[in-house]
């Protein structure tokens, strides 16, 4: 168990702009930092980073939280990995108390597996520099690919030995699981219930994830034989999503967002290489096609990709298939074409890095320009094929969410296929009208399957999104069944605290007094049904009565999410006042809320006051029609008189005419 001192320090020295930084691409707007979210599909900008607050907050997906929270989310770790993940960034010692039998039984299994993955890399290491077999096998392999010392010891290569039994037995022997061997897939299970090792005989290239934690492997072999296959990959497993993951993006994201461009390559060997000769804005896709998941990474740290394949005509095809995708995530797609036969590992062996980087800098080329120019090489002057042709190039081009690049394209791609612009703009239009009814279509379906499900189906489980959504809201038995007005008033209550609390505002007959301790004095006969809010309250209420705030981060980093979210949604905005207003040229000056505080604070308990009274008359009203005894009804009469006149008297200082 982690210290709860060492916990502080991580939180303290950890900066939110630095944490977010390593995966999401910053741009300074206004006093925040703005991003595309990492936690949903965006292509508009709407996370927002507060370095001064410590906090993160989306307005598109409504995700937010503290940096411990966003490496929690993010890389699914569970809170001792968070700190710890912290703790090595910020080379902060982690101090922590034994732990007892029972809490050892239930650790956490996700832990177990990146602990076990670590195991095994360094095995691997080890294997390969400290064997004779690892150094005269694979470490000559990697030197005779021209690899040096400092690569491959940059990325942990390694060496699995030509053993069937080998990892199997040492892991076991340090005490690991044969159920973990398996999940991860080192490990392979015989009939018989025995295992033997996936990687047998292969040099190791391990895949980390983004924070640098090593959750996969590739295999290759080093056997000649046709039966054998070249690559072995680790199969899925809770740590390892090959769809999330892209090959070198945990050592290359800091230069790919440094220089504003992604070079995508297929295979280790590519990027490998690349590294060595000094481009490490480099990833690969480890040979397989690429994914939404993967697009979404790299748009994390930029909007240009630049796809290097070989020059042969299965290259060229999988740039055009992988492409698409890219396109539809709003990206900027360039092309580089190596010779037939090359492939950009070979061309920096034989030219080396320099005439590399000029290469790639002078032979990229705009990927619908280059799908144009490759397809109609294939056309030999066949009109049917040409037509093809040109119907595949707009479908291309109908992807792209801009529209400024759209009108561009169509313009460029008018001349090079030899048509009017105006046809492919009306074959434009086509497509993406199709694609509209066929996505209604779609709709119309899935609601109608909602409405009248087959008797033994069940609907789609994502057309439940919003009510899954919806039930967020709702925590449990503990506070309100829904987001009420009473719950809004509440939280209003809970930002003007939060906001301005140690605020001072001149009170008549108590001089500057701190917000909060007027405020909480103010609503003593207020109980709040809100369970966060309340929470929230009691904190300063306990605070207050030491004459002291509380640290609004200590509501940023609660292990409750609701108390968490609401802290987070009361302290963020996603506007800003415009550097245009407030400036002596103009002479128009806009009062912020620090500016009236004191009315903004009355405003808050007179609204609060108002509605709990309304909701007592209510109360009366329905207790007036089932009670019979003359003396009671009286009673009930005189309080709902005094009720009306309070709320009569609230409406007054809030300005509403109340006609009853």
């Amino acid at each position: 168990m982690i210290k709860r001192e060492t916990i502080e320090r991580v939180l303290d020295a950890a900066r939110i702009d630095e944490v977010v930084g390593d995966f999401v691409d910053l741009k300074k707007r206004g006093t925040s930092l703005l991003g595309n979210c990492p936690f949903h599909n965006e292509k508009t900008p709407s996370f927002h980073v507060s370095v001064s607050k410590g906090i993160y907050k989306c307005f598109g997906c409504g995700v937010g939280g503290d940096s411990l929270k966003f490496i929690m989310e993010l890389e699914k770790y569970s809170y001792p990995e968070a700190i710890r993940y912290l703790a090595d960034k910020y080379g902060v010692a982690v101090e922590e108390v034994e732990r007892s039998p029972a809490q050892l039984a239930a650790q956490d299994k996700r832990e177990s597996l990146y602990v076990l993955s670590n195991w095994a890399s360094k095995y691997f290491k080890e294997q390969l520099w400290d064997t004779d077999s690892g150094r005269s096998i694979a470490l000559s392999y990697f030197k005779e690919r021209g690899y040096t010392d400092d690569i491959i010891k940059k990325f942990d290569l390694g060496y699995s030995p030509d053993q069937w039994t080998a990892l199997s037995d040492d892991a076991i022997k340090d005490g690991f699981q044969k159920e973990y061997l398996k999940e991860i897939g080192l490990a392979i299970e015989r009939d018989d219930g025995s295992v033997y090792d996936r990687f047998r005989g292969r040099v190791i290239f391990p895949i980390h994830n983004l924070t640098g934690r090593v959750i996969g492997f590739g295999g290759r072999t080093l056997k000649t034989e046709k039966a054998v296959p070249k690559y072995v990959n680790s199969p899925e497993s809770d740590i390892y999503h090959k769809s999330e993951v892209l090959y070198g993006l945990h050592f290359g994201k800091k230069a790919i967002k440094d220089q504003d461009v992604c070079y995508l390559v297929e295979g280790y060997a590519d990027l490998l290489s690349m590294h060595q000769a000094g481009v490490e804005n480099v990833v690969s896709s480890s040979g397989t096609s690429l994914t939404s998941g993967q697009i979404r990474l790299i748009s994390r740290f930029t909007t240009n990709v630049v796809i290097l394949y070989d020059g042969d005509a299965a290259g060229i095809k999988a740039s055009l298939r992988g492409t698409d995708m890219l396109l539809q995530e709003g990206l900027n797609v360039k092309v580089v074409l190596f010779p037939d036969g090359i492939d950009p590992d070979s061309y920096v062996q034989m030219h080396g890095s320099t005439a590399f980087k000029a290469y790639v800098a002078q032979e990229q080329e705009d990927f619908i320009f280059y799908k144009t120019n490759i397809l109609l090489k294939d056309t030999n002057g066949d009109p049917i094929k040409r037509a093809d042709v040109i119907r595949e190039v707009v479908e291309s081009i109908a992807l792209i969410p801009d529209e400024i690049k759209v009108s561009v394209f169509l313009q460029q791609c008018s001349g090079l296929l030899d048509i009017d612009e105006r046809i492919l703009l009306t074959e434009l239009n086509k497509i993406r009208l199709k694609k509209i009814k066929a996505h209604d279509r779609k709709e119309q379906q899935a609601s109608k399957n909602l409405n009248d499900p087959a008797p033994d189906e069940l609907p789609p489980a994502d057309l439940f999104l919003l009510d899954e959504e919806r039930t967020k809201l709702q925590p449990s038995t503990e506070g309100p069944a829904v987001i009420t007005a009473d719950v809004l008033q509440e939280r209003e209550i809970v930002r003007v605290l939060l906001n301005y609390g140690g605020d001072l505002a001149e009170w008549e007959g108590q001089g500057d007094v701190p917000i909060a301790p007027f405020l909480l004095n103010a609503l003593d006969d207020i109980s709040f049904e809100d369970r966060a809010s309340a929470f929230i309250v009691d904190i300063f209420k306990q605070k207050v009565e030491h004459f002291e705030i509380p640290d609004i981060k200590y509501f940023f980093s609660h292990e409750d999410p609701e108390i968490q979210d609401l802290a987070i949604t009361c302290v963020t905005t996603p506007y800003e006042l415009s550097p245009n207003w407030n400036d002596e040229k103009r002479k128009i000056y806009v009062r912020g809320e620090r500016e009236h505080l004191k009315e903004l604070t009355m405003q808050a308990i007179y609204r609060i006051k108002k509605r709990k009274i309304e909701k007592e008359m209510i109360k009366i009203r329905e207790d007036l029609k089932v009670i019979s005894g003359e003396d009671d009804i009286e009673i009930l009469l005189a309080k709902y008189q005094k009720l009306k006149d309070a709320e009569k008297l609230l409406g007054v200082y809030l300005g509403n005419i109340i006609v009853k």
